[in-house]
């Protein structure tokens, strides 16, 4: 993608690693959809480097900002597919 991803620059090279493979899920949940195992494993080390609310939504909201893509979305099809099945987001804005 040609857009930089919201990081915290005080976060360890790991953490950012994690952080842009977790953006990196959920791209591909909008793209060609995404197993729902894989986009939990991503959502639940993304929380345990960013455990609060207020900071996550800052970030989700970055990151719609820069790709159109929201993150809020994708989470949110966690709760609503089973395990083992592919998440595929159809609602996809572009605001940039």
């Amino acid at each position: 993608m040609e857009y930089q991803y919201p990081i915290d620059y005080t976060w360890s090279t790991d953490e950012i690693v994690d952080i842009i493979h977790f953006y990196e899920c959920i791209e591909k949940s909008y793209e060609q959809g995404i197993d729902r195992d894989t986009l939990l494993r991503a959502y639940r080390r993304f929380k345990e480097i960013v455990p609060g609310k207020a900071e996550e939504k800052t970030l989700f909201k970055e990151f719609e900002e820069v790709s159109g893509f929201e993150a809020y979305q994708a989470v949110k099809e966690i709760k609503q597919t089973g395990t083992g099945e592919k998440i595929k987001v159809l609602q996809k804005k572009f605001k940039r």
